[in-house]
Protein backbone atom coordinates (compact mmCIF):
# COMPACT_ATOMS: atom_id res chain seq x y z
CA UNK A 1 0.00 0.00 0.00
CA UNK A 2 3.14 2.46 0.47
CA UNK A 3 4.82 1.79 -2.59
CA UNK A 4 3.11 4.68 -4.50
CA UNK A 5 4.38 7.17 -1.84
CA UNK A 6 7.77 5.60 -1.19
CA UNK A 7 8.26 5.80 -5.41
CA UNK A 8 7.78 9.59 -5.56
CA UNK A 9 10.74 11.26 -7.51
CA UNK A 10 12.57 14.01 -5.29
CA UNK A 11 13.62 15.75 -8.55
CA UNK A 12 9.71 16.30 -9.09
CA UNK A 13 9.66 18.64 -5.92
CA UNK A 14 12.53 20.84 -7.34
CA UNK A 15 12.98 25.32 -7.94
CA UNK A 16 15.38 27.33 -8.41
CA UNK A 17 16.16 29.10 -5.49
CA UNK A 18 19.22 31.93 -5.87
CA UNK A 19 21.18 32.41 -3.26
CA UNK A 20 19.56 36.24 -2.78
CA UNK A 21 16.03 35.12 -2.04
CA UNK A 22 17.19 33.26 1.19
CA UNK A 23 16.76 35.64 4.42
CA UNK A 24 20.11 36.04 6.17
CA UNK A 25 18.24 38.44 8.48
CA UNK A 26 14.66 38.57 10.04
CA UNK A 27 12.91 41.90 9.16
CA UNK A 28 12.75 44.32 12.24
CA UNK A 29 9.29 43.71 12.58
CA UNK A 30 8.34 40.65 12.50
CA UNK A 31 4.58 40.86 11.83
CA UNK A 32 5.42 43.15 8.85
CA UNK A 33 6.77 39.91 6.69
CA UNK A 34 4.24 38.90 3.41
CA UNK A 35 1.95 36.54 3.70
CA UNK A 36 0.29 34.48 0.67
CA UNK A 37 -2.85 32.81 0.72
CA UNK A 38 -5.01 31.21 -1.85
CA UNK A 39 -8.61 32.65 -2.56
CA UNK A 40 -11.23 31.22 -4.89
CA UNK A 41 -8.32 29.40 -6.23
CA UNK A 42 -6.28 33.15 -6.94
CA UNK A 43 -2.49 33.37 -5.38
CA UNK A 44 -2.88 36.53 -3.73
CA UNK A 45 -0.67 37.91 -0.23
CA UNK A 46 -0.74 40.38 1.75
CA UNK A 47 1.25 41.52 5.23
CA UNK A 48 0.81 38.87 8.01
CA UNK A 49 -0.30 41.35 10.36
CA UNK A 50 -3.30 41.05 8.67
CA UNK A 51 -3.54 37.46 9.50
CA UNK A 52 -6.80 37.24 11.40
CA UNK A 53 -8.83 38.71 8.19
CA UNK A 54 -8.10 35.70 6.07
CA UNK A 55 -9.27 33.40 9.44
CA UNK A 56 -13.13 33.01 11.02
CA UNK A 57 -14.75 33.01 14.20
CA UNK A 58 -14.04 29.65 16.22
CA UNK A 59 -10.87 28.86 13.86
CA UNK A 60 -8.33 26.94 16.57
CA UNK A 61 -4.75 27.73 15.68
CA UNK A 62 -2.41 25.21 17.32
CA UNK A 63 1.59 26.35 18.12
CA UNK A 64 4.65 24.34 18.95
CA UNK A 65 6.07 26.25 22.09
CA UNK A 66 9.30 24.90 21.94
CA UNK A 67 12.35 27.02 22.96
CA UNK A 68 15.55 27.01 20.79
CA UNK A 69 18.79 26.26 22.93
CA UNK A 70 21.89 27.33 22.26
CA UNK A 71 22.99 24.15 21.11
CA UNK A 72 26.94 25.13 19.78
CA UNK A 73 29.50 25.12 21.95
CA UNK A 74 33.09 26.14 20.67
CA UNK A 75 36.29 24.56 21.67
CA UNK A 76 39.89 25.13 21.25
CA UNK A 77 42.66 22.42 21.38
CA UNK A 78 45.94 23.02 22.76
CA UNK A 79 47.27 22.70 19.35
CA UNK A 80 44.97 25.76 18.04
CA UNK A 81 42.59 23.30 16.40
CA UNK A 82 39.33 24.77 16.73
CA UNK A 83 35.93 21.84 17.68
CA UNK A 84 32.50 22.46 17.94
CA UNK A 85 30.30 20.34 19.91
CA UNK A 86 26.29 20.48 18.81
CA UNK A 87 23.93 19.08 21.04
CA UNK A 88 21.23 17.48 19.40
CA UNK A 89 19.26 15.89 22.63
CA UNK A 90 19.72 15.03 25.71
CA UNK A 91 21.52 10.70 26.30
CA UNK A 92 21.59 10.46 30.19
CA UNK A 93 19.22 11.40 31.49
CA UNK A 94 17.06 11.02 28.29
CA UNK A 95 14.65 13.69 29.76
CA UNK A 96 15.07 17.70 28.72
CA UNK A 97 14.13 18.88 32.00
CA UNK A 98 16.10 16.87 34.23
CA UNK A 99 19.13 17.23 31.52
CA UNK A 100 19.25 21.25 31.77
CA UNK A 101 18.90 20.79 35.35
CA UNK A 102 21.85 18.69 36.24
CA UNK A 103 24.54 20.57 38.34
CA UNK A 104 27.55 18.91 37.69
CA UNK A 105 27.71 16.20 34.69
CA UNK A 106 25.40 15.02 31.92
CA UNK A 107 25.40 13.37 28.69
CA UNK A 108 24.21 13.96 25.09
CA UNK A 109 24.16 13.30 21.68
CA UNK A 110 25.88 15.55 19.62
CA UNK A 111 27.26 15.90 15.85
CA UNK A 112 31.35 17.62 16.06
CA UNK A 113 32.79 19.91 13.93
CA UNK A 114 35.94 18.79 12.93
CA UNK A 115 35.95 15.75 14.48
CA UNK A 116 39.12 14.07 13.25
CA UNK A 117 41.07 16.75 15.31
CA UNK A 118 39.58 15.31 18.22
CA UNK A 119 40.96 12.00 18.38
CA UNK A 120 41.62 11.58 22.04
CA UNK A 121 41.13 13.71 25.40
CA UNK A 122 39.36 15.87 27.17
CA UNK A 123 38.12 19.24 25.72
CA UNK A 124 38.28 22.08 28.15
CA UNK A 125 37.11 25.50 28.24
CA UNK A 126 36.60 28.29 31.25
CA UNK A 127 33.03 30.12 31.48
CA UNK A 128 32.37 33.09 33.40
CA UNK A 129 29.07 32.99 35.39
CA UNK A 130 27.89 36.50 37.53
CA UNK A 131 31.83 36.81 38.03
CA UNK A 132 32.27 32.88 38.92
CA UNK A 133 34.81 31.15 36.88
CA UNK A 134 34.23 27.50 35.71
CA UNK A 135 35.55 24.64 34.15
CA UNK A 136 33.51 22.96 31.17
CA UNK A 137 34.83 19.77 30.05
CA UNK A 138 33.93 17.06 27.29
CA UNK A 139 34.11 13.59 26.87
CA UNK A 140 34.27 11.57 23.51
CA UNK A 141 31.86 8.28 25.49
CA UNK A 142 30.80 6.51 22.26
CA UNK A 143 28.69 6.85 19.22
CA UNK A 144 24.57 5.57 18.39
CA UNK A 145 23.21 5.92 15.10
CA UNK A 146 25.60 8.26 13.83
CA UNK A 147 25.56 11.03 16.73
CA UNK A 148 28.24 10.94 19.17
CA UNK A 149 27.76 10.43 22.72
CA UNK A 150 29.29 13.31 24.94
CA UNK A 151 29.59 13.51 28.72
CA UNK A 152 30.01 17.02 29.94
CA UNK A 153 30.96 17.92 32.84
CA UNK A 154 31.34 21.56 34.54
CA UNK A 155 32.75 22.67 38.27
CA UNK A 156 33.26 26.22 39.39
CA UNK A 157 37.04 26.97 39.87
CA UNK A 158 36.30 27.62 43.46
CA UNK A 159 34.69 24.77 45.36
CA UNK A 160 32.71 27.07 47.68
CA UNK A 161 31.29 28.86 44.26
CA UNK A 162 27.60 28.17 43.61
CA UNK A 163 27.13 25.58 41.59
CA UNK A 164 24.96 26.21 38.07
CA UNK A 165 22.87 23.78 36.11
CA UNK A 166 23.54 22.56 32.60
CA UNK A 167 21.20 25.12 30.85
CA UNK A 168 22.82 27.82 32.45
CA UNK A 169 25.74 26.49 30.75
CA UNK A 170 24.15 26.60 27.50
CA UNK A 171 22.89 29.76 27.73
CA UNK A 172 25.83 31.59 28.59
CA UNK A 173 28.27 29.99 26.20
CA UNK A 174 26.74 28.38 23.84
CA UNK A 175 25.91 29.93 20.12
CA UNK A 176 22.55 29.81 18.43
CA UNK A 177 22.24 27.06 15.84
CA UNK A 178 21.41 28.56 12.66
CA UNK A 179 20.15 26.48 9.97
CA UNK A 180 23.50 25.91 7.32
CA UNK A 181 21.76 27.19 4.81
CA UNK A 182 22.60 30.67 5.99
CA UNK A 183 25.97 30.22 5.76
CA UNK A 184 27.07 33.04 8.64
CA UNK A 185 27.87 33.06 12.32
CA UNK A 186 25.37 33.56 14.69
CA UNK A 187 25.22 36.87 15.96
CA UNK A 188 24.10 38.65 19.52
CA UNK A 189 20.53 39.27 18.24
CA UNK A 190 19.79 36.05 17.06
CA UNK A 191 19.44 34.67 20.11
CA UNK A 192 16.14 37.03 20.55
CA UNK A 193 15.32 36.64 16.81
CA UNK A 194 15.62 33.10 16.40
CA UNK A 195 12.69 32.24 19.15
CA UNK A 196 9.10 32.81 18.76
CA UNK A 197 7.67 35.26 21.55
CA UNK A 198 5.81 32.12 23.12
CA UNK A 199 8.50 29.58 23.07
CA UNK A 200 8.28 27.99 26.64
CA UNK A 201 10.22 24.28 26.27
CA UNK A 202 13.57 24.38 25.95
CA UNK A 203 15.06 21.78 23.87
CA UNK A 204 15.14 22.22 20.10
CA UNK A 205 17.92 23.31 17.88
CA UNK A 206 16.03 24.35 15.23
CA UNK A 207 13.28 27.04 15.67
CA UNK A 208 10.02 26.19 14.28
CA UNK A 209 9.70 28.99 12.22
CA UNK A 210 6.84 29.48 11.17
CA UNK A 211 5.76 31.23 14.63
CA UNK A 212 8.36 33.69 14.35
CA UNK A 213 6.50 36.23 12.49
CA UNK A 214 3.59 36.38 15.41
CA UNK A 215 3.64 39.41 17.76
CA UNK A 216 1.53 40.21 20.43
CA UNK A 217 -0.41 42.49 18.32
CA UNK A 218 -1.50 39.64 15.94
CA UNK A 219 -2.32 37.65 18.94
CA UNK A 220 -4.38 40.12 20.05
CA UNK A 221 -5.82 40.38 16.65
CA UNK A 222 -7.16 36.66 16.51
CA UNK A 223 -8.61 37.23 20.02
CA UNK A 224 -10.94 39.88 18.98
CA UNK A 225 -12.01 37.88 16.23
CA UNK A 226 -12.78 34.89 18.46
CA UNK A 227 -9.83 32.87 16.86
CA UNK A 228 -8.53 30.98 20.09
CA UNK A 229 -4.76 29.13 20.09
CA UNK A 230 -3.46 26.15 22.17
CA UNK A 231 0.15 24.77 22.38
CA UNK A 232 1.46 21.56 21.87
CA UNK A 233 5.55 20.98 21.79
CA UNK A 234 8.01 19.10 19.54
CA UNK A 235 11.81 19.37 19.92
CA UNK A 236 12.57 20.61 16.50
CA UNK A 237 15.92 18.45 15.62
CA UNK A 238 18.58 18.77 12.85
CA UNK A 239 17.46 16.39 11.19
CA UNK A 240 14.68 18.76 9.63
CA UNK A 241 17.86 20.04 7.46
CA UNK A 242 18.71 17.16 6.27
CA UNK A 243 18.40 17.01 2.47
CA UNK A 244 16.94 13.77 0.75
CA UNK A 245 19.99 12.14 -1.60
CA UNK A 246 18.28 9.11 -2.96
CA UNK A 247 15.92 9.50 -6.04
CA UNK A 248 13.18 8.37 -4.38
CA UNK A 249 11.59 8.96 -1.11
CA UNK A 250 12.12 5.14 -0.34
CA UNK A 251 16.01 5.54 0.21
CA UNK A 252 15.49 8.40 2.61
CA UNK A 253 15.81 7.84 6.02
CA UNK A 254 13.53 10.52 8.21
CA UNK A 255 14.99 11.77 11.48
CA UNK A 256 12.68 11.25 15.10
CA UNK A 257 11.47 13.69 17.16
CA UNK A 258 10.18 13.80 20.53
CA UNK A 259 7.02 15.99 21.37
CA UNK A 260 4.60 16.07 24.68
CA UNK A 261 1.34 17.49 24.77
CA UNK A 262 -1.06 17.59 27.63
CA UNK A 263 -4.03 16.66 28.57
CA UNK A 264 -6.15 19.60 28.40
CA UNK A 265 -4.90 20.52 24.90
CA UNK A 266 -6.52 17.04 23.75
CA UNK A 267 -9.48 17.72 25.21
CA UNK A 268 -9.38 21.59 23.77
CA UNK A 269 -8.65 19.05 20.40
CA UNK A 270 -11.20 16.84 20.66
CA UNK A 271 -13.94 19.88 21.68
CA UNK A 272 -13.48 22.56 19.81
CA UNK A 273 -15.81 22.40 16.85
CA UNK A 274 -13.92 25.23 14.33
CA UNK A 275 -11.23 24.54 11.72
CA UNK A 276 -7.78 23.31 13.25
CA UNK A 277 -4.90 25.48 11.17
CA UNK A 278 -1.78 24.47 12.22
CA UNK A 279 1.46 26.63 12.77
CA UNK A 280 4.42 24.77 11.26
CA UNK A 281 5.27 21.76 9.93
CA UNK A 282 6.44 20.56 13.05
CA UNK A 283 2.57 21.17 14.50
CA UNK A 284 1.06 19.56 11.83
CA UNK A 285 3.70 16.42 12.24
CA UNK A 286 2.38 16.53 15.86
CA UNK A 287 -0.90 16.50 15.55
CA UNK A 288 -0.63 13.69 12.56
CA UNK A 289 1.24 11.69 14.58
CA UNK A 290 -1.14 11.78 17.16
CA UNK A 291 -3.98 10.32 15.45
CA UNK A 292 -2.34 7.28 14.59
CA UNK A 293 -0.85 6.72 17.80
CA UNK A 294 -4.28 6.93 19.29
CA UNK A 295 -4.93 4.13 16.20
CA UNK A 296 -2.73 2.33 17.26
CA UNK A 297 -4.35 1.90 21.12
CA UNK A 298 -7.85 1.64 19.77
CA UNK A 299 -6.74 -1.24 18.16
CA UNK A 300 -5.18 -2.20 21.34
CA UNK A 301 -6.97 -1.00 24.41
CA UNK A 302 -4.23 -2.50 26.71
CA UNK A 303 -1.03 -0.99 24.68
CA UNK A 304 1.95 -1.45 26.77
CA UNK A 305 4.44 -0.51 23.84
CA UNK A 306 6.90 2.88 23.57
CA UNK A 307 4.41 5.61 22.12
CA UNK A 308 5.84 6.01 18.55
CA UNK A 309 4.99 6.72 14.74
CA UNK A 310 7.40 4.96 12.31
CA UNK A 311 7.94 6.30 9.23
CA UNK A 312 5.94 5.00 7.21
CA UNK A 313 3.14 3.55 9.91
CA UNK A 314 0.33 6.12 9.02
CA UNK A 315 0.31 4.91 5.65
CA UNK A 316 -0.63 1.43 7.08
CA UNK A 317 -2.62 1.93 10.02
CA UNK A 318 -6.43 2.30 9.24
CA UNK A 319 -7.65 5.77 9.36
CA UNK A 320 -11.50 5.11 9.77
CA UNK A 321 -11.34 7.04 12.98
CA UNK A 322 -12.46 10.14 13.22
CA UNK A 323 -9.64 12.68 15.34
CA UNK A 324 -11.98 13.10 18.48
CA UNK A 325 -12.16 9.18 19.04
CA UNK A 326 -8.37 8.95 18.48
CA UNK A 327 -7.99 11.43 20.59
CA UNK A 328 -10.50 10.17 23.04
CA UNK A 329 -8.48 6.94 23.33
CA UNK A 330 -5.12 8.99 24.19
CA UNK A 331 -6.83 10.85 27.12
CA UNK A 332 -8.30 7.29 27.87
CA UNK A 333 -4.62 6.29 27.87
CA UNK A 334 -3.42 8.73 29.72
CA UNK A 335 -6.41 8.76 32.92
CA UNK A 336 -5.14 4.91 33.24
CA UNK A 337 -1.28 5.83 33.74
CA UNK A 338 -2.58 8.63 35.38
CA UNK A 339 -0.59 11.41 33.69
CA UNK A 340 -1.63 14.84 32.64
CA UNK A 341 0.68 14.80 29.71
CA UNK A 342 1.63 12.45 27.22
CA UNK A 343 5.53 11.76 25.76
CA UNK A 344 6.18 10.34 22.17
CA UNK A 345 8.16 9.91 19.65
CA UNK A 346 7.90 10.60 15.70
CA UNK A 347 9.31 9.92 12.80
CA UNK A 348 6.40 10.08 10.23
CA UNK A 349 6.93 11.61 6.83
CA UNK A 350 4.00 13.32 5.20
CA UNK A 351 3.67 13.09 1.03
CA UNK A 352 1.80 13.88 -1.82
CA UNK A 353 -1.35 11.67 -1.42
CA UNK A 354 -0.92 11.79 2.19
CA UNK A 355 -4.81 12.04 3.73
CA UNK A 356 -4.76 14.80 6.76
CA UNK A 357 -7.16 13.21 9.82
CA UNK A 358 -6.76 16.71 12.09
CA UNK A 359 -5.57 19.81 10.58
CA UNK A 360 -7.73 21.68 8.14
CA UNK A 361 -4.99 24.27 7.48
CA UNK A 362 -1.05 25.20 7.76
CA UNK A 363 0.88 28.52 8.41
CA UNK A 364 4.24 28.39 7.37
CA UNK A 365 7.66 29.58 5.58
CA UNK A 366 9.17 29.07 2.48
CA UNK A 367 10.94 25.52 2.10
CA UNK A 368 14.20 24.37 0.47
CA UNK A 369 14.14 22.50 -2.75
CA UNK A 370 14.05 18.73 -2.68
CA UNK A 371 13.52 18.57 0.94
CA UNK A 372 10.64 16.67 2.90
CA UNK A 373 8.90 20.08 4.20
CA UNK A 374 8.21 20.67 0.33
CA UNK A 375 7.15 17.24 0.39
CA UNK A 376 4.46 18.32 2.90
CA UNK A 377 3.52 21.47 1.44
CA UNK A 378 2.58 19.89 -1.63
CA UNK A 379 0.52 17.27 0.70
CA UNK A 380 -1.41 20.27 1.90
CA UNK A 381 -1.96 21.66 -1.44
CA UNK A 382 -1.56 19.15 -4.10
CA UNK A 383 0.74 20.61 -7.52
CA UNK A 384 -0.59 24.35 -6.74
CA UNK A 385 2.63 24.35 -4.66
CA UNK A 386 4.46 24.87 -8.25
CA UNK A 387 2.33 27.87 -9.00
CA UNK A 388 2.56 28.95 -5.43
CA UNK A 389 6.08 29.18 -5.17
CA UNK A 390 6.29 30.36 -8.88
CA UNK A 391 3.94 33.15 -7.49
CA UNK A 392 6.48 33.64 -4.37
CA UNK A 393 9.61 34.51 -6.56
CA UNK A 394 7.84 36.39 -8.80
CA UNK A 395 6.58 38.88 -5.97
CA UNK A 396 10.12 39.41 -4.62
CA UNK A 397 9.12 36.73 -1.48
CA UNK A 398 11.93 35.99 1.35
CA UNK A 399 12.29 32.41 1.82
CA UNK A 400 13.43 29.99 4.20
CA UNK A 401 13.74 30.32 7.97
CA UNK A 402 13.80 34.19 8.73
CA UNK A 403 11.48 34.79 5.14
CA UNK A 404 8.19 35.44 4.68
CA UNK A 405 5.27 33.14 5.10
CA UNK A 406 1.90 31.66 3.72
CA UNK A 407 -1.64 30.44 4.71
CA UNK A 408 -2.63 26.98 3.09
CA UNK A 409 -6.42 25.14 3.63
CA UNK A 410 -5.80 21.34 3.38
CA UNK A 411 -7.19 20.33 -0.77
CA UNK A 412 -8.64 17.15 0.74
CA UNK A 413 -8.55 15.77 -3.15
CA UNK A 414 -6.67 12.59 -2.30
CA UNK A 415 -7.39 8.92 -1.46
CA UNK A 416 -5.27 6.67 0.44
CA UNK A 417 -5.58 3.55 -1.29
Amino acid sequence: MTDKFKDIRISNYSYNLPEERIAKYPLNERDASKLLYIENKEIKHTRFKNLSSLLKKNDLLIFNNAKVIQARLHFQKETGAKIEIFCLEPHEPADYNLSFQAKEKCRWKCMIGNLKKWKTGSLNKQITINSTNYILSANKIGEINNSVIVEFNWKPENCTSEKISFGQILDYAGKTPLPPYLNRSAELKDKSTYQTVYAKHEGSVAAPTAGLHFTDEVFNDLNNKGITTCELTLHVGAGTFRPVKSETIKGHSMHEEHFRVEKSFLKEMTERKGRRIAVGTTSVRTLESLYYIGVKILQNPDYQEELFLSQWEAYELPDKFSAEQSFGALIEYMDKKGKDYLDARTQIIIVPGYIFKVIDGLITNFHQPQSTLLLLIAAVIGEKWKKVYQYAMENNFRFLSYGDSSLFLVQKVFAKN
